[in-house]
């Protein structure tokens, strides 16, 4: 398949409110699309960078000189076998793993679209016909990834159990008033985004209010081993897990505090790469990983990691990052494979956005609180170029 064309935008598209957390807070969803076209074919993928390098170094102006200046001249005009080709062509960049992102997941939405399948079915077929072809260095991660080729690798879910995000609010009633909306909607699980000043008061409340509920704490890497008396006291609450408390950069702190708490830490900021994986896996530093294909560098990765996880018995969940619908497509994708245990942040669309880039939003479903995977080919939604263009900056 020979890359003909890369188009490249600039979107910014504003929320339904202010999304707060403890780094800022979000008025728009600012992010770059790629569409990759060969064949008559297209291929949308996102890199859901913010302007400021809160979550990663990443930022919209960073991404973009990568993907200009080096990644994009590099996949144009080349004839690609194999979606998993995209990590070693780009390997020659050190890091970017947002942009690098981008270009694989739209290069797998053309391969599955070229195969007259779903992004998921594709996964199915591919792994199970051709995961060989995925370049692998190391015989420990190869072995991992053989031993879980004969029980993993065809099951995929036609939906998704998913929960909702909710912003730092500093105020007891206010939170609760939100928390009550998402749980009449149907959402049956919440994470609460929790700050040093703000932690232990809020998920009390939610928790008073709500026993049964499936909580959990998003720190954010606000936190420090000095915080440990805090952690212990919400060990009493029930929570399912606690997302990234300490360092971005950490695996050995997470190992002591994990050792030292009955709450399952999940690790998102942390885990990069394989590499990260296997690191957290042989320390023991959590219980869960949070797996975000944009954070990791696409999907050839995260399809990787995904298998690892699986065979060390470690438990994953598809995080977001506010995507439009593109991304959101995509991550409900992933999150079809087997060993993603937990609901995933991936909401519907009215919980971000009044107008979004796809012609037909994601939608819960209430009864269960599940996401449908879109059926249709690649990642089988339509995108409406006309609202692109709207929300295009550049």
């Amino acid at each position: 398949m020979k890359i003909e064309n890369i188009e490249l935008y600039n979107l910014s598209m504003p929320f339904i409110s202010p999304f707060k957390f403890s780094n800022g807070e979000l008025l728009n969803h600012t992010c770059l699309i790629v569409a990759v076209k060969s064949e008559g074919l297209t291929g949308w993928g996102e890199c859901p960078v913010f302007t400021q390098p809160y979550y990663t170094y990443e930022t919209i102006e960073t991404a973009k000189h990568i993907l200009q200046d080096f990644l994009i001249p590099k996949l144009l005009g080349k004839t690609i076998n194999s979606p998993t080709e995209i990590r070693d062509l780009f390997a020659f960049v050190r890091g970017h793993n947002m942009a690098k992102s981008a270009l694989d997941c739209a290069v797998w939405d053309v391969f599955a679209k070229a195969e007259n399948v779903s992004l998921s079915t594709f996964f199915s077929q591919f792994l199970f016909n051709s995961y060989d072809n995925i370049s692998r260095k190391d015989a420990k991660t190869q072995s991992l990834i053989v031993d879980s080729h004969n029980f993993s690798l065809s099951n995929t879910r036609d939906k998704v159990k998913v929960g909702v995000s909710v912003s730092l609010t500093q105020d007891i009633d206010l939170l609760l008033a939100k928390v009550e909306d998402f749980v009449n909607q149907g959402y049956q699980r919440i994470k609460l985004k929790i700050s040093p000043d703000w932690a232990l008061q809020p998920l009390q409340a939610v928790r008073k209010k709500y026993p049964d509920l499936m909580l959990m704490a998003d720190a954010n890497s606000a936190f420090t081993l000095d915080d440990l008396p805090l952690f212990q006291k919400l060990d009493d609450l029930n929570l399912i897990m606690i997302e990234q408390p300490l360092a971005y950069d950490d695996l050995l702190d997470h190992r002591y505090l994990q050792s030292r708490i009955n709450t399952p830490i999940c690790l998102d900021e942390s885990i990069n790469s394989v590499h990260d994986t296997r690191l957290s896996i042989e320390l023991k530093s959590a219980q869960v990983i949070n797996l975000k294909v944009s954070r990791v560098g696409g999907i050839t990765n995260a399809l990787e990691i995904h298998h690892l996880c699986q065979q060390a018995g470690i438990k994953l969940w598809c995080g977001g990052m506010l995507e439009s619908g593109i991304g959101r497509a995509t991550n409900l994708h992933l999150a079809s494979l087997p060993n993603f245990l937990l609901p995933a942040d991936i909401s519907a669309t009215n919980r971000y956005f009044r107008e979004d880039i796809i012609t037909s939003p994601i939608e819960l479903n209430p009864q269960d609180s599940t996401i449908n995977v879109p059926q249709n080919v690649g990642i089988g939604v339509e995108v409406d170029e006309k609202m692109i263009s709207k929300f295009t900056i550049k």
